[in-house]
């Protein structure tokens, strides 16, 4: 979703790297072909995730503003969530009122706030820098656990989170100069949701574990759909719902192969292969952002940006093979 829901095998490994009790990564061994199945599942599943982007921008084009977008999209994939949500509670115990709080605080953070902020940043950077800011959210993570639960940073992570805002600050500051104070706030608001996510998955880990991920995910999102619905409800006339035939049929696409789709897919990539391996599939995400930027959307690809996505890349990469 900002991504909502556009990012568990990023969480899953941030988890990892940001534990004190995680285990020291290894040089990944040879891939046996019994593994193709989920590489391919986790590289096609990044692939989607990262046309939600492209989708938001090219609706846009149509007037359309982010409350009214961001509705539609959750219209679309609450029937989804919902019955997954059902599926994945089928023969389990009923939720505490404990569980209930912890369900409708997680689906506010994690999944309606964030993915709101992400829209609205959309408005006004290009989706080659959402991405990338996006991209950061295991450093984020890591810097939540500091803050909150005196988690020890080691060095090597210092080091591959410094490449990486190197590298945001490197776009970011080539897209100010053509965008001016626009991409600044727009810029700000995809920060402010990837921290918003970052919370999510700080406080949901003890969740996970007792519920289940896909009955969490399921349940979170069918959450952050309804206050999406009654955003819109609260925020817009029943008149704006009019709009052009074109951002339907994209937020029908945004709500179920860029959403839907890949969440089940990378879930079913973590199963075969391991987060680890998922995690570092991932990294086709933003490459993949980028080429469709500049295909579909005909936004500049410069050295700035090259270098920016290389750096942000490695960086992260640093950052996640550390204990």
């Amino acid at each position: 979703m900002r991504g909502a829901t556009a990012r568990p095998w990023v969480f899953k490994r941030a988890i990892l790297s940001s534990s004190p009790d995680a285990p020291s990564a290894q040089a990944p061994p040879a891939v046996p072909k019994s593994l193709a199945p989920g590489l391919l599942l986790a590289t096609f599943g990044a692939i989607a995730f990262s046309g939600k982007a492209i989708i938001v921008k090219l609706a846009y084009r149509y007037g359309v503003d982010a409350v009214t977008l961001i509705m539609y999209r959750m219209l679309f994939a609450l029937p989804i969530f919902a019955v997954m949500a059902w599926w994945a509670s089928r023969g389990k115990a009923p939720l505490t009122r404990k569980d209930w709080l912890g369900v409708l605080w997680l689906g506010f953070t994690g999944y309606y706030l964030a993915s709101f902020l992400d829209f609205a940043g959309l408005a006004f950077i290009s989706a080659s820098l959402e991405r990338l800011i996006l991209y950061l959210n295991p450093t984020l993570v890591l810097l939540l656990g500091l803050v909150m639960y005196k988690r020890r940073v080691s060095p090597p992570q210092i080091i591959g989170m410094a490449i990486s805002y190197c590298g945001v600050v490197l776009v970011f500051g080539h897209e100010i100069t053509l965008q001016g104070a626009d991409a600044a706030w727009g810029a700000l608001l995809v920060f402010l949701s990837a921290v918003s996510y970052a919370l999510y998955l700080v406080y949901s880990g003890e969740m996970v574990r007792r519920l289940g991920a896909l009955r969490l995910v399921g349940l979170a999102t069918t959450v952050a759909c309804l206050c999406c619905l009654l955003q819109f409800v609260l925020l817009r006339p029943l008149s704006a719902a009019a709009v052009a035939p074109e951002v339907i049929w994209l937020s029908l696409l945004n709500a179920t192969l860029c959403t839907a789709v890949p969440v089940l897919m990378v879930m079913m990539a973590i199963e075969r292969i391991g987060a680890s391996m998922a995690a570092q599939t991932g990294m086709v995400g933003p490459m993949s952002t980028i080429l469709m930027g500049v295909l579909i959307l005909g936004e500049p690809f410069t050295a700035w940006v090259a270098a920016g996505t290389v750096l942000v890349i490695a960086g992260i990469f640093v950052f996640t093979r550390t204990r």
